[in-house]
């Protein structure tokens, strides 16, 4: 079982000058469902047909020869073919009131979920209790922890609205544990090139270094102080020589400079080498340089985390906060060490919310509040960082083993197939569940029908029995006039929507003859056709060529 997938490539590629979380798991998705999807064809939802071009080159390169299948806004309901749409995000909503209009059970849509604390994405999770999704649809929640708090805002919500207006019934998607993939293979360097990259870093052999790698954010990805902290306290205590190299992309000049005077005042005995994330060969460089890999998150837009699984597969010991996803990811004194975290109890941040949802704060301003009161445990860091240095059969031992464990769960081979497992198990709770479902007579309320959300507007209105005739008794000259109002930009801009020469021939001499209801000029249109000609009957009005007969 495949799914359409909602293509834009900004979302599936690391090339941009902002290479965020999302960017890398979207890219690596991308990569993992090309090479170990079961699919015999693939589609494709897209907003221009250059992303469709864009994902046949990407497919192609992997050496995919299916034919790909293009669906856009003007052809949506061929989603029901495929049955299923994948979007990298938590929106079902929006997608859910899209698919309203071809019938709730057409297809099912599939999300997933990346950071949940941006207020787009927050909204996105409230709207989904009175968006019109069905118990077929289903948002992936890449660990527990997220979807933990995933449920936190659907209870939220669901409590609001049943104070509010007594709301009891909720259809919800389904929210299962699906974790990101990476692509272990990437992540194997031989002897030599460790060599090169430490030469290229002039770190001597019995130099140690330790590896940050991610956006260099201390409001929105990890405050590095604790990590400074812990490492200049394991360096003294055991006279090793550091060298912290830290990959990733500062915002600006002066991030970047608050992180050299926090490394200048809380590690002065390490040295510290910045590389540029964003850069294919430094990443490798840093990658396969490094003894022990560090990344202490505290952030809560932080939910999955890509990096540490990337250090297990280059065979690195992690040190980890005990947070969010690498809770499950990284098994604590197995593949490295999980750090403890703290945060204070439920009821404190309300305040912090408040100013974000006023726009008093942004939302970089709101993560650097939240992580500014959450601890990392510094001094069981540095005992991590110690036994680490001190031990070389450790760095070892722990190093096969998240290797180990990265190839046998989070390699892509094992993931996409869970993804396709998925879609096929909604696939058969919708075939068998949606036709019970009773048609709404306004599938998407924010979106009426114009002609009846503003039906008060007008005079009179357009029905069945309402009886028009010609201005002018002569079809020959009234057909002549109507082309040549055509020939106008005022008039032909709306052309698609507008009859066909044939069909205007046939609703003007039927009225040629005398007045006639409308239903029975339009009687010889073909019935796929009837209504569409029937509503520019008051288009025919509009140029004077039919009027109301009195």
């Amino acid at each position: 079982m495949t799914a359409a997938i909602y293509y834009h490539p900004e979302a599936y590629t690391t090339d941009g000058p902002k290479l965020m979380g999302r960017n890398a798991a979207g890219e690596g998705f991308l990569r993992g469902f090309l090479l170990y999807s079961q699919a015999t064809e693939f589609w494709l939802r897209v907003q221009h047909d250059e992303y469709a071009q864009h994902f046949s080159e990407t497919a192609k390169s992997l050496g995919r020869q299916q034919p790909v299948r293009i669906i856009t806004g003007n052809t949506l309901g061929m989603l029901a073919d495929p049955g299923m749409i994948y979007f990298p995000g938590p929106g079902l909503g929006d997608h859910a009131c899209q698919r309203a209009a071809f019938g709730h059970g057409a297809w099912s849509i599939c999300g997933i979920t990346h950071t949940t604390s941006s207020a787009l994405a927050m909204d996105a999770l409230a709207g989904i209790i009175t968006a019109p999704v069905q118990s077929w649809d289903v948002l992936i929640c890449t660990s527990t922890a997220v979807k933990a708090n995933v449920k936190r805002v659907l209870q939220a919500q669901a409590a609001y609205l049943k104070d509010r207006l007594g709301i009891t019934k909720l259809v919800l998607p389904e929210l299962p544990v699906i974790p990101l993939g990476i692509h272990p293979q990437d992540f194997v360097f031989n002897g030599r090139e460790r060599e090169q990259a430490r030469a290229a870093l002039q770190v001597a052999p019995d130099e140690m270094i330790v590896l940050y790698m991610g956006r260099l954010s201390f409001h929105a990805k990890a405050h590095p102080l604790a990590m400074y902290q812990a490492l200049e306290r394991a360096a003294q205590a055991s006279a090793q020589k550091v060298v912290l190299v830290e990959c990733g992309w500062y915002a600006n000049e002066h991030v970047a400079a608050t992180y050299a005077e926090a490394a200048r005042l809380a590690c002065p005995s390490v040295r510290v080498v910045t590389l540029d994330g964003r850069n294919v060969l430094d990443r490798q460089t840093a990658w396969a340089c490094a003894d022990v890999f560090c990344s202490l998150s505290d952030n809560i837009q932080e939910s999955f985390g890509i990096a540490p699984l990337e250090a297990m597969a280059a065979g690195l010991p992690v040190v980890v906060s005990d947070w969010d996803g690498y809770k499950e990811s990284v098994r604590d004194g197995i593949d490295g060490f999980r750090i403890p975290t703290l945060m204070p109890q439920p009821g404190l941040g309300g305040d912090l919310a408040l100013r974000h949802a006023l726009e008093i704060d942004t939302y970089d301003m709101y993560c650097g509040h939240t992580c500014s009161l959450v601890a990392v445990d510094v001094l069981k860091t540095a005992q991590a960082f110690s036994r680490l240095f001190e031990s070389a059969s450790l760095r070892k031992q722990m190093g096969e083993a998240g290797r180990q464990r990265v190839q046998a769960i989070y390699d892509w081979s094992e993931v996409i197939p869970q993804y396709e497992a998925l879609w096929a198990q909604q696939y058969e709770i919708r075939r068998s569940a949606a036709g019970n479902l009773k048609k709404a007579a306004h599938p998407w309320p924010a979106r009426l029908d114009p002609f009846y959300a503003y039906a008060h507007y007008s005079s009179q209105t357009l029905m069945a029995g309402t009886r028009l005739q010609l201005v002018d008794g002569d079809a020959t000259a009234a057909l002549r006039r109507v082309k040549d109002y055509q020939a106008l930009v005022m008039v032909n801009f709306v052309q698609s929507l507008l009859p066909a020469e044939h069909e205007l021939e046939i609703v003007i001499r039927s009225a040629a003859s005398g007045a006639k209801t409308a239903q029975a000029l339009v009687k010889d249109i073909p019935a796929e056709r009837r209504l569409l000609v029937f509503r520019t009957l008051s288009w025919l009005v509009k140029l004077a060529i039919l009027k109301v007969a009195q």
